[in-house]
Protein backbone atom coordinates (compact mmCIF):
# COMPACT_ATOMS: atom_id res chain seq x y z
CA UNK A 1 0.00 0.00 0.00
CA UNK A 2 1.51 3.68 -1.24
CA UNK A 3 0.51 6.58 0.97
CA UNK A 4 1.32 10.33 -0.83
CA UNK A 5 3.48 12.18 1.44
CA UNK A 6 1.28 15.62 3.08
CA UNK A 7 2.76 18.82 2.64
CA UNK A 8 2.47 21.74 4.53
CA UNK A 9 1.93 25.98 3.45
CA UNK A 10 0.91 28.80 4.69
CA UNK A 11 -2.70 30.92 3.77
CA UNK A 12 -2.61 34.28 4.31
CA UNK A 13 -5.88 35.60 5.70
CA UNK A 14 -6.41 39.03 4.56
CA UNK A 15 -3.40 40.89 6.81
CA UNK A 16 -4.12 38.92 9.49
CA UNK A 17 -1.75 36.16 11.25
CA UNK A 18 -1.21 33.13 8.51
CA UNK A 19 -2.66 30.07 9.38
CA UNK A 20 -0.99 26.66 9.34
CA UNK A 21 -2.83 23.72 6.90
CA UNK A 22 -1.95 21.00 5.40
CA UNK A 23 -2.64 19.98 1.93
CA UNK A 24 -1.65 16.33 0.70
CA UNK A 25 -1.34 15.85 -2.67
CA UNK A 26 -3.39 12.81 -3.62
CA UNK A 27 -6.30 11.16 -1.48
CA UNK A 28 -7.72 7.73 -2.57
CA UNK A 29 -10.92 6.27 -1.43
CA UNK A 30 -13.83 5.49 -3.24
CA UNK A 31 -16.18 6.77 0.06
CA UNK A 32 -14.11 8.99 1.52
CA UNK A 33 -15.24 10.60 5.15
CA UNK A 34 -13.99 13.63 6.34
CA UNK A 35 -14.10 14.89 9.81
CA UNK A 36 -13.21 18.15 10.50
CA UNK A 37 -12.45 19.69 13.82
CA UNK A 38 -11.88 23.62 13.61
CA UNK A 39 -9.99 24.81 16.66
CA UNK A 40 -10.23 28.77 17.19
CA UNK A 41 -7.57 29.85 20.03
CA UNK A 42 -8.28 33.58 20.90
CA UNK A 43 -5.22 34.70 21.65
CA UNK A 44 -3.13 33.06 18.79
CA UNK A 45 -5.65 33.01 16.36
CA UNK A 46 -4.65 29.58 14.69
CA UNK A 47 -7.17 27.46 12.54
CA UNK A 48 -6.40 23.26 12.51
CA UNK A 49 -7.87 20.96 10.42
CA UNK A 50 -7.35 17.59 10.89
CA UNK A 51 -8.37 14.81 7.62
CA UNK A 52 -8.67 11.38 8.57
CA UNK A 53 -9.47 8.38 6.35
CA UNK A 54 -9.69 4.62 7.00
CA UNK A 55 -6.50 2.93 5.62
CA UNK A 56 -8.42 -0.44 4.35
CA UNK A 57 -11.04 1.97 1.83
CA UNK A 58 -9.80 2.06 -1.78
CA UNK A 59 -7.85 4.95 -2.57
CA UNK A 60 -8.60 7.54 -5.62
CA UNK A 61 -7.76 11.36 -6.51
CA UNK A 62 -9.39 14.23 -4.37
CA UNK A 63 -9.00 17.62 -5.18
CA UNK A 64 -8.53 20.09 -2.11
CA UNK A 65 -10.08 23.38 -2.28
CA UNK A 66 -8.79 26.10 -0.60
CA UNK A 67 -10.49 27.95 2.06
CA UNK A 68 -10.07 31.11 3.19
CA UNK A 69 -11.84 33.33 6.18
CA UNK A 70 -11.64 36.12 8.67
CA UNK A 71 -10.55 35.18 12.30
CA UNK A 72 -11.61 37.94 14.33
CA UNK A 73 -9.71 38.24 17.81
CA UNK A 74 -10.59 39.90 20.65
CA UNK A 75 -9.68 42.77 21.77
CA UNK A 76 -6.75 42.03 24.40
CA UNK A 77 -7.97 44.68 27.53
CA UNK A 78 -4.94 46.15 29.86
CA UNK A 79 -5.26 44.62 33.21
CA UNK A 80 -7.03 47.30 35.21
CA UNK A 81 -5.00 48.48 38.44
CA UNK A 82 -6.33 47.68 42.31
CA UNK A 83 -7.04 51.24 43.69
CA UNK A 84 -7.46 49.84 47.19
CA UNK A 85 -5.28 47.34 48.90
CA UNK A 86 -6.68 43.73 49.84
CA UNK A 87 -6.88 43.53 53.55
CA UNK A 88 -6.88 40.47 55.37
CA UNK A 89 -8.46 39.36 59.33
CA UNK A 90 -5.48 37.47 61.58
CA UNK A 91 -6.35 35.50 64.69
CA UNK A 92 -3.83 35.11 67.44
CA UNK A 93 -4.24 33.15 70.97
CA UNK A 94 -2.35 34.79 73.51
CA UNK A 95 -0.10 32.10 74.51
CA UNK A 96 0.94 32.00 78.58
CA UNK A 97 4.02 34.40 78.99
CA UNK A 98 2.88 36.12 75.86
CA UNK A 99 4.35 39.70 75.41
CA UNK A 100 2.29 42.05 72.89
CA UNK A 101 5.38 42.50 70.64
CA UNK A 102 5.44 38.52 70.16
CA UNK A 103 2.10 38.27 69.72
CA UNK A 104 2.50 41.11 66.97
CA UNK A 105 5.05 39.00 65.23
CA UNK A 106 3.25 35.86 64.79
CA UNK A 107 0.79 38.28 62.97
CA UNK A 108 3.38 39.00 60.15
CA UNK A 109 2.89 42.83 61.73
CA UNK A 110 6.11 45.09 59.58
CA UNK A 111 8.72 46.73 61.84
CA UNK A 112 7.73 49.94 61.50
CA UNK A 113 4.17 49.26 62.29
CA UNK A 114 5.01 47.44 65.24
CA UNK A 115 7.29 50.51 66.48
CA UNK A 116 4.22 52.95 66.04
CA UNK A 117 1.88 50.27 67.86
CA UNK A 118 4.16 49.93 70.72
CA UNK A 119 4.32 53.60 71.47
CA UNK A 120 0.88 53.97 70.91
CA UNK A 121 -0.13 51.23 73.23
CA UNK A 122 2.30 51.38 75.56
CA UNK A 123 -0.79 52.89 78.57
CA UNK A 124 -2.87 50.88 77.83
CA UNK A 125 -4.49 48.98 80.45
CA UNK A 126 -5.77 46.08 78.16
CA UNK A 127 -1.65 45.38 76.79
CA UNK A 128 -1.31 44.87 80.48
CA UNK A 129 -3.79 42.57 80.81
CA UNK A 130 -2.68 39.28 78.06
CA UNK A 131 -4.75 36.45 79.31
CA UNK A 132 -3.37 33.25 78.11
CA UNK A 133 -6.43 32.11 75.76
CA UNK A 134 -7.70 34.85 74.94
CA UNK A 135 -7.75 36.23 71.28
CA UNK A 136 -6.68 39.06 69.40
CA UNK A 137 -7.77 40.41 66.18
CA UNK A 138 -5.77 42.17 63.92
CA UNK A 139 -6.75 43.78 60.05
CA UNK A 140 -3.61 44.28 58.07
CA UNK A 141 -2.88 44.32 54.04
CA UNK A 142 -0.96 41.58 52.62
CA UNK A 143 2.13 42.97 53.32
CA UNK A 144 1.87 43.18 57.03
CA UNK A 145 0.63 46.85 57.19
CA UNK A 146 -1.82 47.29 60.65
CA UNK A 147 -4.95 48.81 59.85
CA UNK A 148 -6.95 47.98 63.10
CA UNK A 149 -6.58 45.45 66.26
CA UNK A 150 -9.21 44.20 68.61
CA UNK A 151 -9.13 42.44 72.12
CA UNK A 152 -11.40 41.97 74.17
CA UNK A 153 -10.32 42.40 77.91
CA UNK A 154 -11.35 42.32 81.75
CA UNK A 155 -15.06 42.71 82.01
CA UNK A 156 -16.27 42.64 78.57
CA UNK A 157 -13.98 46.02 77.58
CA UNK A 158 -13.15 46.34 74.24
CA UNK A 159 -9.42 47.81 73.32
CA UNK A 160 -9.51 48.87 70.03
CA UNK A 161 -6.36 50.61 67.63
CA UNK A 162 -7.13 52.00 64.37
CA UNK A 163 -4.67 53.67 61.66
CA UNK A 164 -5.97 56.76 60.81
CA UNK A 165 -4.00 59.32 58.77
CA UNK A 166 -0.81 57.19 58.91
CA UNK A 167 -1.56 57.20 62.67
CA UNK A 168 -3.00 54.94 65.40
CA UNK A 169 -5.81 56.11 67.47
CA UNK A 170 -6.65 54.14 70.67
CA UNK A 171 -10.63 53.47 72.30
CA UNK A 172 -11.39 51.09 75.19
CA UNK A 173 -14.61 50.81 76.23
CA UNK A 174 -17.73 48.43 77.57
CA UNK A 175 -19.61 46.63 75.23
CA UNK A 176 -22.46 44.27 75.38
CA UNK A 177 -22.10 40.65 74.40
CA UNK A 178 -25.10 38.63 72.65
CA UNK A 179 -25.87 35.72 74.26
CA UNK A 180 -26.00 32.07 71.48
CA UNK A 181 -27.79 28.86 72.99
CA UNK A 182 -25.53 25.55 71.74
CA UNK A 183 -27.39 22.14 72.49
CA UNK A 184 -24.56 19.34 72.40
CA UNK A 185 -24.60 15.68 73.42
CA UNK A 186 -22.44 12.62 74.32
CA UNK A 187 -21.85 9.36 75.56
CA UNK A 188 -18.86 9.13 77.71
CA UNK A 189 -16.28 5.83 76.58
CA UNK A 190 -13.31 6.76 79.47
CA UNK A 191 -13.68 10.37 80.80
CA UNK A 192 -16.43 13.07 80.72
CA UNK A 193 -13.84 15.15 79.36
CA UNK A 194 -12.43 13.15 76.52
CA UNK A 195 -16.44 12.62 75.87
CA UNK A 196 -17.24 16.22 75.71
CA UNK A 197 -14.46 17.17 73.98
CA UNK A 198 -15.73 14.53 71.24
CA UNK A 199 -19.28 15.83 71.64
CA UNK A 200 -17.04 19.38 70.88
CA UNK A 201 -18.17 21.21 74.32
CA UNK A 202 -15.19 23.21 76.03
CA UNK A 203 -13.82 22.27 78.62
CA UNK A 204 -14.84 25.57 81.08
CA UNK A 205 -18.83 23.48 80.06
CA UNK A 206 -17.26 20.38 81.23
CA UNK A 207 -16.52 21.69 84.81
CA UNK A 208 -19.83 23.24 85.16
CA UNK A 209 -21.30 20.14 84.58
CA UNK A 210 -19.62 18.80 87.23
CA UNK A 211 -20.02 21.53 89.69
CA UNK A 212 -23.97 21.59 89.08
CA UNK A 213 -24.04 17.59 89.63
CA UNK A 214 -21.68 17.23 92.42
CA UNK A 215 -23.72 16.64 95.05
CA UNK A 216 -25.57 13.67 92.94
CA UNK A 217 -22.78 12.17 91.37
CA UNK A 218 -18.98 11.56 92.09
CA UNK A 219 -17.74 11.84 88.62
CA UNK A 220 -14.59 9.34 90.28
CA UNK A 221 -16.61 6.63 91.30
CA UNK A 222 -19.80 6.75 89.86
CA UNK A 223 -18.83 6.92 86.08
CA UNK A 224 -19.51 4.27 83.98
CA UNK A 225 -19.17 3.46 80.42
CA UNK A 226 -22.19 4.19 78.16
CA UNK A 227 -22.38 7.39 80.47
CA UNK A 228 -24.52 9.66 78.24
CA UNK A 229 -25.61 13.26 78.79
CA UNK A 230 -27.25 16.23 76.78
CA UNK A 231 -26.24 19.89 77.78
CA UNK A 232 -27.90 23.06 76.65
CA UNK A 233 -25.59 26.07 77.16
CA UNK A 234 -24.69 29.72 75.97
CA UNK A 235 -21.85 31.36 74.17
CA UNK A 236 -21.15 34.87 74.07
CA UNK A 237 -20.31 36.83 70.77
CA UNK A 238 -19.55 40.39 70.15
CA UNK A 239 -20.78 43.01 68.57
CA UNK A 240 -18.96 41.24 65.05
CA UNK A 241 -20.66 38.04 66.09
CA UNK A 242 -17.42 36.79 66.77
CA UNK A 243 -17.15 34.31 69.72
CA UNK A 244 -15.84 35.86 72.94
CA UNK A 245 -16.13 33.43 75.90
CA UNK A 246 -18.48 30.64 76.94
CA UNK A 247 -21.61 31.57 79.46
CA UNK A 248 -22.98 29.44 81.76
CA UNK A 249 -24.87 25.88 81.49
CA UNK A 250 -28.67 26.63 81.54
CA UNK A 251 -29.69 22.60 81.52
CA UNK A 252 -28.00 19.44 81.59
CA UNK A 253 -29.24 15.89 81.32
CA UNK A 254 -26.74 13.08 82.87
CA UNK A 255 -27.64 9.11 82.61
CA UNK A 256 -25.51 7.62 85.26
CA UNK A 257 -26.27 4.01 86.10
CA UNK A 258 -29.71 3.75 84.51
CA UNK A 259 -30.47 6.78 86.70
CA UNK A 260 -31.25 10.14 85.03
CA UNK A 261 -30.47 13.67 86.37
CA UNK A 262 -31.64 16.51 85.04
CA UNK A 263 -30.95 20.20 86.18
CA UNK A 264 -32.68 23.66 84.95
CA UNK A 265 -30.48 26.87 85.62
CA UNK A 266 -33.06 29.54 86.96
CA UNK A 267 -32.54 33.07 88.89
CA UNK A 268 -35.15 34.30 91.30
CA UNK A 269 -36.90 37.31 91.65
CA UNK A 270 -34.78 38.13 94.37
CA UNK A 271 -31.58 37.87 92.50
CA UNK A 272 -30.41 34.74 93.64
CA UNK A 273 -29.61 31.98 90.70
CA UNK A 274 -29.07 28.39 91.37
CA UNK A 275 -29.96 25.09 89.32
CA UNK A 276 -33.00 22.90 90.31
CA UNK A 277 -34.57 19.64 89.12
CA UNK A 278 -37.50 19.77 86.87
CA UNK A 279 -40.01 19.78 90.05
CA UNK A 280 -37.75 22.79 91.70
CA UNK A 281 -36.06 20.88 94.33
CA UNK A 282 -32.84 22.76 94.47
CA UNK A 283 -29.96 20.70 93.69
CA UNK A 284 -27.58 21.96 95.81
CA UNK A 285 -27.12 20.10 98.94
CA UNK A 286 -25.58 21.38 102.18
CA UNK A 287 -22.87 18.97 101.25
CA UNK A 288 -20.33 17.92 98.53
CA UNK A 289 -20.53 14.44 98.09
CA UNK A 290 -16.54 14.84 97.95
CA UNK A 291 -13.59 17.34 98.14
CA UNK A 292 -12.07 16.40 95.63
CA UNK A 293 -12.77 17.04 91.77
CA UNK A 294 -11.35 13.75 90.49
CA UNK A 295 -10.07 11.18 92.80
CA UNK A 296 -10.48 7.64 93.94
CA UNK A 297 -10.82 5.82 97.26
CA UNK A 298 -7.69 4.44 98.59
CA UNK A 299 -9.76 3.36 101.58
CA UNK A 300 -13.09 3.74 102.88
CA UNK A 301 -14.77 4.19 106.06
CA UNK A 302 -14.32 1.01 108.29
CA UNK A 303 -14.79 0.06 112.18
CA UNK A 304 -11.31 -2.34 111.52
CA UNK A 305 -8.43 -1.44 108.85
CA UNK A 306 -4.67 -2.63 108.85
CA UNK A 307 -2.94 0.79 109.52
CA UNK A 308 -0.18 1.16 106.67
CA UNK A 309 1.81 2.59 109.39
CA UNK A 310 1.24 1.76 113.06
CA UNK A 311 0.75 -2.11 111.44
CA UNK A 312 -2.17 -3.05 113.86
CA UNK A 313 -6.10 -2.87 113.06
CA UNK A 314 -7.74 -0.31 113.61
CA UNK A 315 -11.12 1.73 112.89
CA UNK A 316 -10.67 3.89 110.13
CA UNK A 317 -13.47 6.88 110.79
CA UNK A 318 -12.83 8.71 107.75
CA UNK A 319 -12.58 8.24 103.74
CA UNK A 320 -9.11 8.50 102.20
CA UNK A 321 -8.39 9.93 98.66
CA UNK A 322 -5.72 9.00 96.55
CA UNK A 323 -4.64 11.56 94.09
CA UNK A 324 -1.43 13.58 92.87
CA UNK A 325 0.30 15.94 95.40
CA UNK A 326 -0.90 19.22 95.33
CA UNK A 327 -4.37 18.29 93.87
CA UNK A 328 -6.75 21.42 95.27
CA UNK A 329 -8.96 20.66 98.09
CA UNK A 330 -12.58 21.95 98.14
CA UNK A 331 -14.61 22.78 101.48
CA UNK A 332 -17.73 20.03 100.89
CA UNK A 333 -20.11 22.78 102.51
CA UNK A 334 -20.01 26.59 103.65
CA UNK A 335 -18.69 27.32 107.15
CA UNK A 336 -15.70 28.74 109.54
CA UNK A 337 -12.60 27.29 109.82
CA UNK A 338 -12.22 26.08 113.49
CA UNK A 339 -8.72 24.82 113.38
CA UNK A 340 -5.83 24.92 110.92
CA UNK A 341 -2.54 23.49 111.81
CA UNK A 342 -0.50 20.54 112.67
CA UNK A 343 -2.29 17.56 114.68
CA UNK A 344 0.04 14.36 115.14
CA UNK A 345 -1.22 11.71 112.87
CA UNK A 346 -2.97 14.13 110.48
CA UNK A 347 -0.47 16.20 109.49
CA UNK A 348 -1.65 19.44 108.57
CA UNK A 349 -5.16 19.53 109.32
CA UNK A 350 -8.41 21.90 108.65
CA UNK A 351 -11.42 21.44 110.26
CA UNK A 352 -14.52 23.44 109.16
CA UNK A 353 -17.57 23.70 111.29
CA UNK A 354 -20.51 24.08 109.44
CA UNK A 355 -23.85 24.54 112.33
CA UNK A 356 -23.88 23.16 115.72
CA UNK A 357 -24.40 20.25 114.17
CA UNK A 358 -21.95 19.16 111.32
CA UNK A 359 -18.14 19.40 111.15
CA UNK A 360 -15.54 18.30 108.09
CA UNK A 361 -11.78 17.67 108.55
CA UNK A 362 -8.84 17.61 106.23
CA UNK A 363 -5.56 15.58 106.66
CA UNK A 364 -2.25 14.88 105.68
CA UNK A 365 -2.54 18.23 103.27
CA UNK A 366 0.84 19.34 102.11
CA UNK A 367 0.12 23.54 102.28
CA UNK A 368 -3.16 25.40 102.93
CA UNK A 369 -4.70 28.38 100.68
CA UNK A 370 -3.55 31.69 101.15
CA UNK A 371 -4.87 33.84 103.43
CA UNK A 372 -6.87 31.34 105.75
CA UNK A 373 -6.67 31.56 109.11
CA UNK A 374 -8.79 30.47 112.18
CA UNK A 375 -12.34 31.98 112.02
CA UNK A 376 -11.84 32.66 108.05
CA UNK A 377 -15.19 32.19 106.23
CA UNK A 378 -15.20 29.42 103.56
CA UNK A 379 -18.33 28.91 101.19
CA UNK A 380 -18.90 25.91 99.61
CA UNK A 381 -16.24 24.89 96.54
CA UNK A 382 -13.65 27.00 97.70
CA UNK A 383 -10.31 26.09 97.52
CA UNK A 384 -9.08 25.37 101.11
CA UNK A 385 -5.58 23.81 101.07
CA UNK A 386 -3.41 20.78 98.81
CA UNK A 387 -3.04 17.35 98.98
CA UNK A 388 -0.26 15.86 100.36
CA UNK A 389 0.91 13.30 102.67
CA UNK A 390 2.40 14.76 106.08
CA UNK A 391 1.71 12.96 109.13
CA UNK A 392 1.46 9.39 109.12
CA UNK A 393 0.69 8.70 105.66
CA UNK A 394 2.51 6.21 102.95
CA UNK A 395 1.60 8.41 100.12
CA UNK A 396 0.21 10.96 99.05
CA UNK A 397 -3.90 11.28 99.96
CA UNK A 398 -6.72 13.57 101.35
CA UNK A 399 -7.84 12.08 104.60
CA UNK A 400 -11.53 13.27 104.95
CA UNK A 401 -14.00 13.06 107.81
CA UNK A 402 -17.37 14.03 108.15
CA UNK A 403 -18.33 14.94 112.39
CA UNK A 404 -22.08 14.67 113.19
CA UNK A 405 -22.57 16.02 116.68
CA UNK A 406 -18.52 15.71 117.40
CA UNK A 407 -18.65 11.95 116.04
CA UNK A 408 -17.30 10.86 112.92
CA UNK A 409 -20.22 9.16 110.30
CA UNK A 410 -19.69 7.73 107.14
CA UNK A 411 -20.34 10.12 104.57
CA UNK A 412 -21.85 8.13 102.17
CA UNK A 413 -24.99 6.64 104.54
CA UNK A 414 -25.70 10.29 106.18
CA UNK A 415 -28.56 12.10 104.73
CA UNK A 416 -27.82 15.60 104.72
CA UNK A 417 -29.69 18.77 104.17
CA UNK A 418 -30.55 20.05 100.80
CA UNK A 419 -30.89 23.93 100.07
CA UNK A 420 -34.51 24.93 99.68
CA UNK A 421 -36.51 24.35 96.55
CA UNK A 422 -38.23 27.54 94.37
CA UNK A 423 -39.95 30.36 96.12
CA UNK A 424 -44.01 29.92 95.60
CA UNK A 425 -43.93 33.40 94.25
CA UNK A 426 -41.25 32.53 91.95
CA UNK A 427 -43.08 29.25 90.60
CA UNK A 428 -44.78 29.91 87.28
CA UNK A 429 -41.85 31.63 85.98
CA UNK A 430 -39.91 28.70 86.59
CA UNK A 431 -41.95 26.52 85.14
CA UNK A 432 -42.14 28.30 81.72
CA UNK A 433 -38.97 28.25 81.95
CA UNK A 434 -38.32 24.47 82.71
CA UNK A 435 -40.53 23.38 79.89
CA UNK A 436 -38.43 25.55 77.36
CA UNK A 437 -35.16 24.16 78.40
CA UNK A 438 -36.53 20.32 79.08
CA UNK A 439 -38.02 20.28 75.40
CA UNK A 440 -34.46 21.46 73.96
CA UNK A 441 -33.35 18.35 75.83
CA UNK A 442 -35.58 15.91 74.44
CA UNK A 443 -35.01 16.97 70.93
CA UNK A 444 -31.37 17.33 71.22
CA UNK A 445 -31.32 13.82 72.71
CA UNK A 446 -33.47 12.36 70.70
CA UNK A 447 -31.37 13.43 67.51
CA UNK A 448 -28.27 11.93 69.38
CA UNK A 449 -29.75 8.48 70.22
CA UNK A 450 -31.30 8.59 66.40
CA UNK A 451 -28.15 9.25 64.81
CA UNK A 452 -26.17 6.10 66.87
CA UNK A 453 -28.73 3.55 65.29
Amino acid sequence: MRYTPVRQYYVPVRGRSNILAQKPSKLTKKTLHWLIVLSTIPLFGFVTAFGIAPSAAPLQEVHIKKVVRDLYLPEILPELESTTENLFWRHETIRRGDTIAAILERLDINQQDKIDFMRTARDSRAMRQLRPGKIIHAQTTSDGNLQSLRYLFGNEELFLIEKAEQAYQISEQKIELESQIQMKSGTVNSSLFAAADNAGIPNAIAVQMIDILASEIDFYRDLRRGDRFTVVYETLMDNDGEFTKNGKVLAIEFANRNKIYQAIHFESSNGSSGYYTPTGESLRKAFLKAPLDFSRISSGFSKKRFHPVLKKWRAHKGIDYAAPRGTPIKTTANGVIKYIGTQRGYGKLIIVKHNDQYETAYGHLSNFAKGLKKGSRVNQSDIIGYVGMTGMATGPHLHYELRVNGVQRDPAKVILPTAPPIAKKDASAFQNQAASLIARLDIMRNLYLASLN
